[in-house]
């Protein structure tokens, strides 16, 4: 059995934003400190984008200094809040395909990673026809390995309409171009979102996780973003993560809330099912 773990939206800033910085911060530990403590200990760390909030170099400098100690590999993706050029100066190991997009693919036990870069601009997500096409080619490299794809913005609605993008944005329908069919893929990571919520794209399954930094609030009713109507639009709930579990060939995925929560009931006595 393989456990991997995502994280996501992590908006690390540094002191010129004195309480996004202790916040941010200070819940990604938190989220850390879970992670760490699974049974058995995750082989990897995906970390899927939005890993600072403004794109500057002592941004991603500050998050150095927060994962330095990280006790499990960790693999970056972009978000909208990311730079490519300064991600590239801080993070020089992370691979980049011939265009430069932080995109790459590696193996964790017998189950494939893709890492695909949706960065363009500042909200919106993107899959231009370069990445395409680089998407493509290494799909078609390992037709018959079971295969993770890892994105930032998620392809499926989530019905929150203030977040949602339109189901026929260019990049959605490029990319389910690309992989409609291609049977290796066992499943869809994504981020962006701020809460967990999962759909099916392509005749793929997407899972969407929650961020280690605040949460978007589940408010499906319709919005004037011209009229202020005061509703709660994020939440200071638990951080959290994702828990990939591969094991024979099958992939389940579980959302977890970070953070120290007592027992509730604890094994002492041998259980035996009739």
């Amino acid at each position: 059995m393989l456990t991997i773990a995502q994280i996501t939206d992590l908006h690390i800033t540094n002191g010129s934003r004195p309480k996004e910085h202790v916040r941010n911060a200070a819940r990604l530990r938190i989220a850390l400190k879970s992670v760490y403590a699974m049974k058995p200990k995750p082989a990897a760390i995906l970390v899927t984008g939005d890993l600072i909030d403004t794109g500057t170099l002592e941004e991603y400098e500050e998050l150095k200094q927060i994962l330095s100690d990280c006790e499990i590999p960790l693999y970056y993706g972009l978000g909208n809040h990311d730079d490519r050029e300064n991600f590239r100066k801080a993070f020089p190991g992370t691979p980049v395909d011939d265009n430069g997009f932080v995109q790459y693919a590696f193996m964790l036990g017998d189950l494939r990673v893709i890492m695909c870069d949706t960065l363009e601009g500042k909200e919106h997500g993107g899959f231009c026809e370069k990445r395409a096409a680089w998407l493509t080619k290494t799909l078609a490299e390992a037709p018959d390995t079971p295969t993770l794809l890892a994105l930032h913005h998620p392809p499926i609605a989530s019905g929150i309409v203030w977040m949602d993008e339109p189901a026929d944005a260019p990049w959605k329908v490029r990319l389910g171009d690309v992989i409609r069919g291609r049977q290796q893929i066992k499943g869809i990571i994504c981020g962006h979102m701020h809460r967990a919520f999962s759909g099916v794209f392509a005749g793929h399954l997407v899972q969407v996780s929650t961020a280690t930094t605040i949460q978007l609030a589940l408010d499906l009713s319709p919005i004037d973003l011209r009229v202020p109507d005061h509703r709660e639009l994020l939440t200071e709930r638990a951080p959290g993560f994702m828990l990939l579990v591969w094991d024979k060939g099958e992939l389940v995925m579980h959302a977890c809330p970070a953070g120290d929560f007592p027992a509730a009931v604890h094994y002492q006595v041998p259980f035996i099912k009739d």
